[in-house]
């Protein structure tokens, strides 16, 4: 939780607000990633990228 704070107070001050959609993008896929190595919608997900 200490990471996400520090992130947004160097957002904040240094008005980098263009690299939250960055982020977001890059959780959403990381979680769907992991989430799709041991389910059965693994074939179905891969096909989208």
């Amino acid at each position: 939780m200490d990471l996400i704070k520090e992130l947004w107070r160097f957002m904040k001050a240094r008005k980098k607000f263009w690299l939250m959609p960055i982020i977001i993008f890059s959780v959403v896929i990381g979680g769907l990633v992991v989430f799709a190595q041991g389910s059965a919608l693994a074939p179905f997900i891969y096909t989208l990228f």
